[in-house]
């Protein structure tokens, strides 16, 4: 099993969660189908779930904002050293602050922010907690994309916030994608996928997966329990997948990493 303790190197994305309306309902549909253990926070942590896999945090469950309007999501985070210094280079990028530097408790320090082609993601600042402490096994995220319309424009800003390097894997007409690493000769750690390419695609989000040991049958079970199977289940040479929309209207992929046709795309 992958684990991790402590925090994350700058520019991982390093931890996932949802914000919803029910959390308790949220709660009964994961628990169901990632077999989570779903522990409740102190009471001023607002409500907020932690999903456990095998005694690690695998990822979150919180209720929305109060007073912030917004649809039920998946949040992608990405580690940062400094929290201040992170947003002071969104801002400076021509990305926006849409939750601007806060405290959470004595567990870290994060804020929610767009980048310029209008994708949310957050940025966490380890303390008490370091993010995931499980992740690439079933009932645990494993990549993590962004999903945008201007493709070069989304490159360049998370390049010069986090320093990514990125290896063309697409064939730069029907295919346009990219995987993002820490370092020019580092290991990918997630991806960035033209959204201009993929018909019916949502501009501008970031998807989280998670991996599971039967794409079919986690398709059927999330069926079962209220979800929409929005994609799949499709074969790919990184696994076979599926896109659900959970009970509430979040959306998230699952895959299986060990089901495999063709080969892996090098770029054109």
């Amino acid at each position: 099993m992958p684990t991790h303790d402590g925090s994350w190197p700058q520019g991982t994305p390093c931890w996932v969660d949802c914000q919803v309306d029910d959390t308790t309902r949220a709660r009964e549909f994961y628990g169901e189908l990632f077999g989570w253990e779903i522990e409740d926070s102190p009471p001023e942590a607002g409500g907020y779930l932690m999903a456990m896999r095998g005694g690690r945090p695998a990822a979150g469950i919180g209720p929305k904002p109060d007073g912030m309007p917004m649809p039920s999501v998946w949040t992608t985070y990405i580690a940062a050293d400094s929290a201040d210094a992170v947003a002071a280079k969104v801002t400076a990028a021509s990305g926006s602050l849409m939750m601007p530097q806060f405290d959470v408790l004595d567990v870290g320090r994060m804020f929610v922010a767009a980048d310029p082609t209008g994708a949310v993601f957050g940025v966490w600042e380890a303390k008490a907690h370091g993010g995931a402490g499980v992740y690439n096994e079933p009932g645990a995220y494993c990549w993590n994309e962004l999903h945008t319309d201007d493709y070069k424009q989304a490159q360049e800003f998370y390049a010069e916030v986090f320093g990514w390097h990125y290896t063309e894997i697409g064939d730069g007409q029907n295919f346009v994608y990219s995987t993002f690493s820490l370092a020019a000769d580092g290991d990918p750690v997630g991806g960035i996928n033209d959204s201009t390419k993929t018909p019916g695609d949502n501009p501008a989000y970031w998807l989280a997966w998670f991996q599971v040991d039967n794409t079919d049958g986690a398709l059927a079970k999330a069926g079962e329990l209220g979800a929409t199977v929005m994609m799949g289940p499709d074969d790919s040479p990184f696994g076979r997948m599926g896109v659900v929309q959970g009970p509430q209207g979040e959306v998230f992929g699952v895959i299986d990493p060990t089901t495999t046709v063709g080969e892996p795309p090098t770029g054109s």
